[in-house]
Formats: C-alpha cells, structure tokens, sequence
C-alpha cells in the first residue's frame, strides 16, 4: 500500500472513531453551528468540504485553509426569515516555515421579542444572539494529502442567560486524481458546555462528514457530494444518508462562476405535511464574479411554502 493512501486511511479513521463515542441529535444546542456559511456554500446546497482556496472551509473542513495561494479574507450577510440576521467573517494565510494558519466568526441574531409579565402586562424587550470564534490549523501531511483542525468558542444568550461552550473540528482532503477527484472528511463541533443555559448540560450538534468533488476532463464545471450528520441518532440504518447534498459549480470564464445545489434533508424537513408539496425547497442557486483582488459571491436558497435565504459573500 503506497504511504499517502495509508496515511489516508489513519486520518479518516481518526475522524471516525471520534465520532462514535458520542452522538448528537436534533436536540442538540448549538444548532446554529449548523448554518451554512458564505455564498459558495449556500448555492452548492451547503457542502464544500472538498473544495480548495477558500477561507470559509474553517467553518465545513480546517483541512482546506492548506489550500489557500495566498492570504485571503471573507465577509457574508445571511438574511433569514423574520427578523433573523447572520453574519461570519474569515481569514486564512500561509505562515512560512510553519503552515497555514485560519480563523472564523460567525454571529447569529434573533431579534428582538416582547416581555410580558404572568397577567400579560408588557415589560420591554429582551433579545438573544449566538457568537462562535474558530481558530485553525492546516498543513500538508503529503502531496496529496492534507489535514487540519479548529478549537472554537461558542457563546449564547437570550436576555439575560447565557451558555458557553468549546469544541473541536478535524478535517482532512485526500487528491485521488490530481485536478479530477477529491475526496474529504470532516468531524465538526466535538466539544462541551462549559456553562449550560440550566443545571444540566447538553450535547452539541456532532457532524460527521463526508464527501467528494469531480472536475471532469474537457469540462469547465466541479461537482460535488456530500452526506452530513452521520453521528445523528436515526430511525434507521438507511436514514442516516438521507442528509446529503449535490451541487455543481460551473466556470463559464476567469472571472464568471454558476452555482447550482440541492439538500435532501432541508426538503424533507420542508414537507408541510400529508400530500402537500415542498415547492422548490432544498434547491438553490447563485453566482460569482471575480475581479481577481475581489470576488462577490451570491446564493438564494429556496425553502418552499415558508419562503427563501439570500445570502451574500466579499471575498479578498
């Protein structure tokens, strides 16, 4: 067996046996963790763990800050529905001698709600919001093997409670066929509650990852593959790969990229009910254009009867 396949198998098999011990579910705090951040991501249906020069894989895969040509910035605006905003910013470089270096902020506010005392008279306002700080790491183990991890502080507060905690995310990219095939891994938000919202703590959203990008010869476009949520708890065994996304990203010239997604389980989860249709829920689309200092990214994300995400992206 040649050593990069072999050190392939050491790193996925980390990322998996790490996974197991503990298992998140849908009730797991912290779910805002989840939210996919940046415009690229967003149009591809969420999923980019197998691509490259992006400083936004700290948040999907750490193990892509080693791909970065040069050092790179991102800001992105995520408007939800009702008063929900979110914004994240990232930064990622190479350190000479030493390796690649990434950090990311992503925020999430929920607005502001009203306060009534037991009889219905008003109190005011109260809001809540939720901040997580990542820090990374990211190298290459050989040619074609990389590798990184992130520690991360997250913060919530809804009036005036808060909970804390801190987690650990592991990536790695394997290049099976140099400029065609890549695949990844990626195990997100291992952690803990340092101070729970009450006496009992709980599970963050573990997410086991896995996935893998095709640039096919002779064609200007990448697709990609992805299944999340492997360590949550399921109904079935078949269940568990119902969490996958497809999406492709399209080159139309330098400076001009079309993005196209679907996520199978935010279409599922959109399901109204008993013989309704979901629309176009779980589809998305966007776009890129760059000027090579700057690129701006856009994605709409269709979430059927309930409405739609736009997403915005400067990258530098």
């Amino acid at each position: 067996m040649r050593p990069y396949v072999r050190h392939a198998f050491v790193i996925c098999a980390v990322i998996i046996a790490g996974a197991i011990p503990a298992q998140a579910g849908s009730g797991s705090t912290f779910d805002f963790l989840r939210t996919d951040v940046g415009a690229r991501a967003g149009a591809l249906g969420g999923g980019i763990l197998t691509f490259t020069d992006d400083p936004n894989l700290i948040f999907y895969n750490p193990a892509g800050v080693a791909t970065l040509t040069r050092r790179r910035f991102s800001i992105g605006y995520f408007k939800h529905i009702l008063d929900i905003n979110s914004a994240n910013l990232s930064w990622g470089e190479e350190i000479d001698g030493f390796g690649y270096l990434g950090a990311g902020a992503l925020y999430m506010n929920y607005g502001d709600f009203q306060r009534t005392g037991q009889e219905g008279q008003n109190l005011g306002t109260f809001g809540a919001g939720e901040l997580s700080i990542s820090v990374g790491y990211g190298n290459a183990l050989t040619e074609r093997l990389r590798y990184g991890m992130a520690v991360k502080f997250v913060h919530s507060s809804i009036a005036e409670y808060s909970s804390a905690a801190v987690a650990l995310d592991i990536g790695a990219q394997f290049v099976a066929v140099p400029e065609r095939v890549v695949v990844g891994a990626s195990l997100l938000h291992a952690g803990t509650q340092l101070d729970p919202y009450a006496t009992v703590g709980e599970a963050l959203p573990l997410d086991l990852r896995v996935g893998v990008a095709l640039t096919p010869e002779h064609l200007p476009a990448t697709f990609i593959a992805e299944i999340h949520k492997l360590t949550d708890e399921r109904d079935s065994f078949g269940d568990r790969f119902k969490a996958f996304s497809v999406g492709v990203e399209f080159t139309l010239s330098p400076n001009v990229f079309l993005r196209g997604g679907y996520n199978n389980e935010r279409r599922q989860d959109l399901k109204l009910g008993e013989g309704t249709g979901s629309g176009l829920a779980g589809f998305s689309i966007g776009m890129g254009i760059s000027t090579g200092d700057y690129q701006f990214d856009y994605a709409f994300t269709s979430n059927g009867p309930v409405g739609a995400f736009h997403r915005f992206s400067l990258a530098f």
